[in-house]
């Protein structure tokens, strides 16, 4: 079985985001779904219930998605009102694999216009690398901006 690229991965509903959430859980954190509900502070008959159904208390949606180490389920209620979540810069230097790596999600993601526009390519698939290319966009954004920022030291 072959490793799943997560930061591709693209929730199309909110029961798949809280599934994903959970796969990468325990595939990349070794985690049950016994010892997320574990460690969240519930039992794992009501975790298994609100993966079942898709329906989690708003306060332990961060709690699941700190638990699991990805936030699935934020990014696809953001989404699903029209609205991109970009992980905030660390404000390291860029290095030329970071602008290589940019140029080519920005090279996808044209493709993949290209490729709709002539019908070979499903939306879901040409939003998906629209949605890349936009989120290296804005880290980069993120980043340049705050390069004039000092960081202070507390």
């Amino acid at each position: 079985m072959s490793r799943r690229d997560w930061k591709k991965v693209i929730p199309t509903s909110l029961p798949e985001a809280m599934r994903l959430t959970k796969d990468f859980a325990r595939e990349r954190r070794n985690l049950s779904v016994e010892r997320i509900a574990d460690l969240m502070g519930v039992t794992p008959d009501a975790l298994y219930k609100w993966l079942g159904t898709g329906r989690m208390p708003a306060p332990l949606v961060l709690v699941y998605e700190n638990v699991c180490g990805v936030n699935f389920v934020s990014r696809y209620l953001a989404a699903s009102t029209g609205n991109l979540v970009i992980p905030v810069p660390t404000g390291r230097a860029v290095s030329p694999v970071d602008v290589q790596e940019l140029q080519s999600v920005l090279n996808a993601a044209v493709g993949a216009i290209l490729d709709f526009a002539a019908q070979r390519l499903e939306a879901d698939a040409a939003l998906a690398s629209i949605h890349s290319a936009m989120c290296a966009l804005a880290w980069h954004h993120g980043n340049v901006e705050r390069a004039s920022q000092p960081d202070l030291d507390f």
